[in-house]
Order: structure tokens, then sequence, then C-alpha cells
């Protein structure tokens, strides 16, 4: 039986790397806002959407606009890594910028 749908497809990278940019793109949005919840949470605002827009595009594709197969749980699993990915790389990417920042602090203090 062939699998019409395989884990390490095309449309799998396609779905991974889609959730992967919308999240960073959503993230790094709402981080320059003027709200102070927003810039907080940005990485879970993106996130969040991020997943919504995958989340919609599978509904979609059940409904069928677009030419595919149907909606798919593998899809699913793949936007889902995707923001994972980013979520991950952003957070590293704060706490680096954090240390360093603490770290320079700290010599200024220490200098004085």
């Amino acid at each position: 039986m062939e699998d019409n749908d395989p884990w390490l497809g095309r449309d799998k990278l396609y779905h991974f790397l889609f959730c992967f940019s919308l999240t960073l793109l959503f993230s790094t949005f709402a981080a320059r806002t003027p709200y102070p919840f927003l810039r907080r949470h940005s990485i879970r605002v993106g996130s969040l959407l991020s997943l919504s827009a995958g989340a919609a595009k599978e509904f979609a594709d059940e409904l069928g606009f677009f030419h595919s197969a149907g909606a798919s749980a593998r899809d699913a699993v793949a936007n889902l890594f995707g923001v994972l990915a980013a979520s991950l790389l952003l957070s590293l990417g704060h706490y680096l910028a954090r240390s360093d920042y603490e770290a320079g602090r700290v010599k200024e203090v220490s200098m004085v």
C-alpha cells in the first residue's frame, strides 16, 4: 500500500517553513508594537497567530479551496514543529540578548 501523505515529503517541508516563517514574522511585529503586553509576549503571540494560520490553511484544504487531498494530521504536526522551532530560536535569541545586556551592565557597575 502506497503512502499518499509521507512524513518526509516536500509538502511537510513547506508546512514547516510556512509556520516557522510566520512565527518569526508575527513575533517580530509584536515585539515592535507600542503595546507593552504584546512586546512582553511577542513569542507567544507570534506562535498563536502562526498556528491559527496553519489551522486555517488545513480547514481551507478540507473545504477544497486549494488543490490538495484535504486536511492532514501530518500537515498539522509539521506546522506545529515549525512553530516550535521558531519559538525555540526566538527564545534563545532573547536569552542571549538578555545575558549580554546583563553582563554589560555588571561590567559597568564593577568599573565604578
